[in-house]
């Protein structure tokens, strides 16, 4: 999947090991389909544990989608276990980050730290309430909008119910006002254009499910009506 969505050209594939059954070595197979199609892996880790992020990294992502990041300190710990310099990552050049041994120590550090893009997943009423020490924290690049666990925590009905819009007003005010970049999983162009508006610049518009779901349908559909006709 990850591979047929690089060749259609998509910018990046979230590869979901939280709610998804991906292991160690499904994650490290849609890694290196991403990268057959040069586009950018991500993946969203299970945990955010060092080790978790440790092992995506290695794999060969790109970058990190850390749920829960509910305080400035988990952010900070998050950061240090995806960061060589300043930072606690455990190296090693010889999975394919570092092109099987390929790569020398000091290049691998550099371009490691250069390329990895750190995302922290804002979905618990707490993270909201300290947004702005969380995106104070030196090397976070992004934040994600989890409105799913927002609405749960919130005892919202609605992904656009006023209180969980009412978070992703804030979030977005200040992450904006500290000239970082937001992400959401939108359903739609039109629902994108109102996350446009509050300053979202990045955007997951599926699931590998949901497109493979919505292609099944319309081919139902078009066989029903051709069977119909006929």
């Amino acid at each position: 999947m990850s591979e047929i969505i690089g060749d259609i050209g998509y910018d990046f594939v979230v590869i979901d090991e939280e709610h998804a059954p991906f292991d160690r070595l499904a994650v490290d197979a849609a890694l290196l389909g991403a990268r057959a199609s040069a586009t950018a892996g991500i993946v969203r880790v299970a945990r955010s544990d060092a080790a978790n992020i440790l092992s995506a990294l290695d794999d060969g992502a790109v970058g990190v989608l850390v749920p829960h990041v509910n305080t400035a300190e988990r952010a900070r710990q998050v950061v240090a276990a995806a960061r060589y310099r300043g930072g606690r990552r455990g190296f090693s050049n010889s999975p394919r980050a570092g092109r099987y041994g390929a790569v020398p120590l000091r290049s691998h550090v550099e371009r490691g730290d250069a390329q990895t893009t750190v995302i922290a997943m804002i979905e618990d009423p707490e993270a909201v309430h300290d947004i702005e020490a969380i995106v104070a924290v030196e090397g976070l690049d992004a934040l994600f909008l989890g409105r799913a666990d927002l609405a749960v925590a919130l005892g919202a009905d609605t992904l656009d119910a006023p209180a969980v819009r009412g978070a992703v007003g804030r979030i977005c005010d200040v992450t904006r006002k500290a000239s970082m970049r937001v992400c959401a999983m939108v359903g739609s162009p039109a629902e994108s254009d109102w996350f446009a508006k509050l300053g979202v610049t990045v955007f997951i518009v599926a699931s590998d499910q949901a497109f493979m779901r919505r292609a099944a349908a319309a081919a139902l559909e078009e066989f029903r009506t051709a069977w119909a006709a006929s």
